[in-house]
Order: structure tokens, then sequence, then C-alpha cells
């Protein structure tokens, strides 16, 4: 069986390489000069399926709303002049009905756990050098109401068997000694100790190598010019004077994906939210944290890599806008120097933004379309780093016929014609 992906990101190539795996001649596509250099470049760095939640939830509509008067506003709006961007906000705001959600983190949840235990595989099996720590994720709160909506969110861990502890202001240091600075500021947090970290463009060139061992052949400075089909089937992919033709294709092209398959009559509801990074070097180890600290305030994730820190976050919804907000670069640095004010030195700056695929409900879309012969691996919104290795290796077992080893219910595209959006929406809940 031969194989085609598109892109060679950190979903384009993990999917490579399980393909691979499978015995499959693989070709992989891509416009950059080599993997990981869009989306996956300089994300956050956490890998945390204990902290998967849908950003479409129980009060967010009121929280929003809130937001368009905080100048450190996780979540910003800027009409792009398209139909999409407004049709994709309401589908988004359907999704904070409670009943939505409980479904979506369900569904994000099971994907999220077994791409923990495959990364781990892949692991043991490959030796591959990324900066990674597993020292776990820590949630800090920093309001009392955050605390009690932890509390009523922790049931979907105890049902997926994630280990956690809910930790009181005064035990916060236990998990990241450098916080003790600043534990007046915090009123509790949510500490993961299964979650890890790493540097996912890292991570991403080391796989990518792995796989051309397997035979996988990247093609990169590569556009795509379009796809080609034919009786309910891609018959080929163009790129420049050149026809390439395979058995199976599978769409990794992140927010772009909906662009192009669009052209052949598919809509993917996936979204450019656009997000931003600073990287820093770390000028005082012991003030800097250890591992991933996420601010439920701001949506801002603090990761320690060996000798950098990576500040990431924010939500703005500007379409395909890849202009740096210096605004932006001030809420990151804002909040690296409100919790660890001692741990970098923040005139060597590294400002960054990538568009990351959200879906409305937060959920991505692996696995088949009408078209039978054609994938996708898409819309992962902020968790692709986290849900890398499982939705590769998922996609990689359903286009090579073998059994998954986790259910795909809800996970591909189809689930949006089979599903009906409810018809009242409560926004009440956590609005702080």
């Amino acid at each position: 069986m031969e194989a085609i992906v598109l892109g060679s990101g950190v979903i384009g190539t993990t999917t490579a390489y399980f393909l691979a795996k499978r015995g499959v001649r693989v070709t992989v596509i891509d416009r950059q000069s080599g993997p990981a250099l869009e989306t996956s470049f300089a994300n956050a760095g956490q890998i945390s399926p204990g902290y998967t939640t849908p950003w479409a939830a129980p009060g967010i509509p009121l929280k929003a709303l809130k937001w368009l008067f905080d100048r450190h506003a996780p979540l910003i709006v800027r009409p792009d002049g398209s139909l999409f961007q407004l049709a994709w906000m309401l589908a988004m705001w359907r999704e904070c009905a409670p009943e939505r959600y409980t479904l979506n983190k369900s569904r994000m949840m099971r994907l999220a756990e077994y791409s923990r235990q495959t990364l781990k595989s892949l692991r043991e099996a490959e030796d591959l050098a990324y900066e990674g720590r597993t020292l776990g994720t820590t949630q800090l709160f920093r309001s009392a109401s955050q605390v009690l909506a932890a509390k009523r969110d922790i049931a979907v861990l105890d049902r997926f068997g994630v280990p956690y502890t809910l930790l009181a202001r005064d035990d916060i240091a236990a998990a990241e000694p450098a916080l003790a600075r600043v534990g007046h500021k915090l009123a509790g947090a949510l500490h993961l100790p299964d979650d890890e970290t790493g540097d996912c463009h890292l991570f991403t060139r080391a796989l990518a190598e792995r796989a051309e061992r397997l035979g996988v052949r990247f093609r990169y400075n590569t556009p795509i010019d379009g796809i080609e089909t034919g009786g309910q089937r891609v018959t080929a992919v163009r790129v420049g004077d050149e026809r390439l033709t395979a058995d199976r294709y599978v769409t990794c092209l992140g927010s772009f994906s909906r662009l192009m398959l669009k052209t052949l009559g598919l809509n993917l509801p996936v979204y450019p939210v656009k997000g931003y990074s600073i990287t820093l070097p770390i000028k005082d180890a012991e003030a800097a944290p250890r591992s991933t600290v996420l601010d439920e305030s701001y949506k801002v994730a603090i990761t320690r890599f060996d000798q950098r820190i990576r500040v990431g976050g924010m939500a703005e919804l500007s379409g395909y806008n890849q202009r740096l907000d210096a605004r932006r670069l001030a809420t990151l640095s804002h909040v690296v120097r409100d919790l660890f004010p001692d741990a970098t030195d923040r005139f060597e700056t590294e400002f960054w933004t990538g568009m990351r695929p959200m879906t409305p409900d937060s959920t991505p879309i692996v696995g088949p379309t009408s078209l039978r012969n054609l994938f996708t691996n898409t819309g992962h919104g902020t968790l692709g780093w986290t849900m890398a290795c499982g939705s590769g290796k998922l996609v990689a077992d359903l286009m090579t016929d073998h059994a998954p080893d986790i259910s795909p219910d809800g996970l591909a595209l189809d689930r949006y014609a089979r599903e009906r959006p409810p018809r009242r929406l409560h926004v009440w809940g956590n609005a702080n």
C-alpha cells in the first residue's frame, strides 16, 4: 500500500511514522523547508492529557463578554470579514451547553490518554531527544470560584483513571518550589503528575529522521496546488507539473486543511485560532518552574525546557493573520514575571505566533471522509502536541484496515452531520 500525507507538522510526521510501521510506503508533502516549521514550531510545550478540556464550556459566553474589557484577556475576537468566522463562533457557542461539554471532554480525554500511552511506547522504541520532562502539570487557580469549578470538573479525570491532587495554597510549593515566593496570589492548584513537557519542534525533527529510516520520503519546499477526485475517491495530488498518486491520502494541514478540502466539497469546521509564545533563557534555575504551570486566569502555560522557558497562550480569532501583536507579548511577559519574577532575562525574548486548527467542540477530526480513500487528522486546537502520537497511530490503523486500540466513535468528520445542536443553551456557571 502507498499513502500520501499532506503536512509535516507533528501530526503529519507521527501519522507518517505509524503508517511506515504498518509497512506502508509513505510520501509526505510540505511547503516548508523541513518538519514542524509552522504551528508545531514554538507551541507552549506541554503534553497534558490531564488538562484536556474543551474551550467551549459552560460559563464561557459570559466570560467572553467580560474579556472584551480586559487588556490581558485570553480570548480576542477581530472580525475577519468572513461568514465562516460567524458560523464557527455560533457553533462553538452551542457547544458550551453542559451536556455537550461533558461529551466533548470525554472524547478528548479518550484520545489524549491513548496518546500518552502511545508516546510512552514510542519513547521506549526510539531514542528521541527533545528536552522532555515527566514532572507533571500544575494548574493554578487565583480565585475560590476557579477551585470550585475544578472540583466539579475532576469527575472526568476519575472516569479515565487520571491521577491528580487538589492542592491548597500552602501546598503548591511542593509541586513547584519557585511559586513559594508568590503563594499569596494563589487560591489553590490542581497537580497532574503524569503530564509531560518537551519541545515539539525537536521531537518532530527527531521522529522525521526515524521515519526516513523506515523508508518515508519527505518532499519539502513543495506547495500543494490541488487534489483531484473521481468516482468518490481521490485520484491524485497536484504539485507543480506533477500528479502524485497513492492508494490512501490523509490531510494533516492544520488550519489550512479546511481551505484545501473545501475545493472537494468537504466542509471542515476548522478555524485558525491564533496563539502566541515567547521563549526566554533561564537566568536562575531555582527561580524557574520545574515543569509546566498553567495559569487558569490568563489561559497561559509556562513550560520548562533544559535551559529555556516557553510561555504560550492566548486565543485570537482574526483569520489567517500572522502579524505579531505587541499587546500579546505584554500579556505573556506579564504572566511569567508575575509568577516567576527572577527566573529569566526578559530582554532576550523570542516572540512567535502560530495558527491552531480549532473545531467548535475542541475535538479533533480524525478518521475517514465521504471520499473513500481520503482521511483527515486535523483540528487539534491547542492540544496537537498532546494528542499527536495517539491520533497519528489511530488514523494509521484506520487507513490500513487494522482494528484501532481505542474507539474512533465521535472523532471523524461525520459527527457534524449526525449530531444536532441542543435547542437550549445554559450560559450560567463560573464567570471568573
